[in-house]
């Protein structure tokens, strides 16, 4: 998976959950920021982050695009290019996205660079209740799909001249928090 295509498939994997694999644990702390006080709220401000994201991926109407502004607000680079590509070829292509995608652990990632303006997140995302399926109303969910998907997040921090965190990269991964089904 490149990373240019992981946004993209990050829409469908909490939509359609096509990605798989889960690894070992690890538990690292995050780096403190010049925005934050200390490693603990720069952690809970991008936790925060992607969970407003989720809840808006949640309630997104594939055939309504109105709905997917909430998503692309809680992203920018190329997550946000990712979710305008993916969302808007599912609208073309007519699909019809069904039940509720739920975090089901998050913690800071092992791979965490000490980058003060970024936290990367190892999360486990359900996505056994999803469904996604064509105007034929067949399904268009892989047949292997995992209910549980492996993902890194990298959230940008709010800073003094953006006051909120926002996704910028959404991959899936094979490492890090380990995610059962």
């Amino acid at each position: 998976m490149t990373s240019r295509k992981a946004p993209m498939i990050l829409v469908a994997v909490a939509l359609a959950g096509i990605l798989a694999g889960c690894a070992p644990a690890s538990e690292p702390a995050p780096t403190p920021t010049s925005a934050f006080t200390d490693e603990a709220e720069a952690f809970a401000a991008a936790e925060e982050t992607y969970r407003a994201y989720v809840d808006a991926l949640n309630a997104v109407d594939l055939s309504d695009p109105e709905t997917f502004e909430d998503v692309y607000a809680w992203t920018t680079g190329d997550a946000n290019a990712g979710a305008r590509e993916s969302f808007s070829e599912m609208h073309a292509d007519q699909l019809t996205v069904d039940g509720t995608t739920k975090v089901n652990a998050i913690a800071p990632s092992p791979t965490q660079e000490g980058n003060p303006e970024h936290i990367e997140l190892d999360v486990c995302l359900d996505v056994s209740d999803v469904t996604l399926v064509n105007r034929e109303g067949t399904s268009v969910v892989a047949e292997d799909r995992r209910d549980i998907q492996t993902m890194r997040v990298t959230v940008q921090l709010a800073s003094e001249g953006s006051p909120t965190s926002l996704i910028s990269e959404i991959d899936g991964r094979d490492d890090g928090l380990t995610c059962s089904e």
